[in-house]
């Protein structure tokens, strides 16, 4: 058992194994993950979350690593947590593309934690958002959630973040993929990277003519700005950095980020829930309850939905 007070305490103090040692806990859906919660809860709520996406190859972790550079230049504390296809592990992922954030391996400003998408639709780890919870409580002011390039899916980042960035580059076709995966409804930032190759300027314009033909906005509405970068040599990072610090002034003014942060408050606790009940259903395969339901289904005594709906009741009232 894990001495979870005392956990806590050495993350908020910094110590980057404390910090992984909660994270696992969450990963593993550790039986004591109820306590660590209820530790962190108080703890929550400084943290500014980016998400960061794109198609593969438009040089995510490479615009992840120059963010980082920028916010420690204006001495903030950065958890990135890089969600991956492969299993969680430190320094890399399943095409080594971690290694080019090493940089800042021996920061103690910095946490960089790969997570595994355990198979999850939407690029995102089902434990992300407790992840979230625990850099956010260690003491982080800004989180940055890096997410695998998995075409429609992707949306679900915006359900994790503060503020979505997405990222296209120029000459890989990402303004038609973007239109076809809907991450133009979903950005308050657009990253046009690799801007030193032929294109463009191209695809800046094209982006801005597929979002000037999204919905309608009033005159005090966010038009979400696109920005061109190299991030490979940290050219136009300062301006991702403004722009991203111009949406969170514009969201705390108009009350959107506290509405973002409930929405995302009651889809986490919705899942939770949802996964509890798919755990006691899982757990009845092969229980008289549901073999008797089935039967009374075949005879022709019961529909299937009075049927669930017997099973749910049972299910609560158990």
């Amino acid at each position: 058992m894990v001495d979870v007070p005392q956990l806590v305490a050495q993350a908020r103090e910094g110590r980057p194994r404390a910090v992984a040692r909660l994270i696992s806990l969450v990963e593993g859906a550790s039986p004591q993950l109820r306590e660590v919660m209820a530790a962190l809860a108080p703890l929550t709520g400084g943290a500014y979350v980016v998400g960061l996406t794109g198609s593969p190859g438009v040089g995510k972790s490479t615009s992840t690593s120059a963010l980082v550079t920028a916010y420690r230049r204006a001495g903030k504390r950065v958890g990135v947590l890089a969600v991956d296809p492969s299993s969680p592990f430190s320094g890399g992922a399943l095409l080594g593309d971690r290694v080019r954030m090493s940089d800042h391996a021996s920061d103690p400003g910095v946490y960089i934690r790969s997570m595994a998408t355990r198979g999850h639709l939407g690029g995102l780890a089902w434990a992300a958002p407790q992840a979230i919870r625990v850099l956010d409580a260690a003491g982080c002011d800004v989180v940055i959630v890096e997410t695998v390039g998995v075409g429609q899916s992707e949306v679900e980042i915006a359900s994790q973040a503060d503020t979505s960035v997405v990222l296209l580059a120029p000459g890989m076709g990402d303004g038609i993929q973007a239109a076809k995966a809907g991450i133009l409804e979903i950005g308050d930032v657009y990253v046009v990277n690799k801007a030193d190759r032929d294109g463009a300027d191209a695809t800046a314009r094209e982006l801005n003519h597929m979002l000037g033909l999204g919905e309608a906005r009033g005159p005090g509405d966010w038009r979400p700005p696109i920005v061109k970068t190299v991030a490979a040599r940290g050219e136009g990072v300062d301006e991702v950095v403004e722009a991203l610090e111009k949406h969170r002034a514009w969201m705390e003014e108009h009350g959107v980020l506290a509405e973002r942060r409930v929405r995302r408050a009651a889809t986490e606790v919705e899942t939770i829930a949802v996964t509890a009940l798919r755990e006691r259903i899982g757990d009845l395969h092969g229980d008289q309850r549901l073999g008797s339901l089935a039967g009374r289904i075949v005879a022709g005594e019961l529909d299937p939905y009075r049927a669930a709906d017997e099973l749910v009741a049972g299910l609560t009232s158990s």
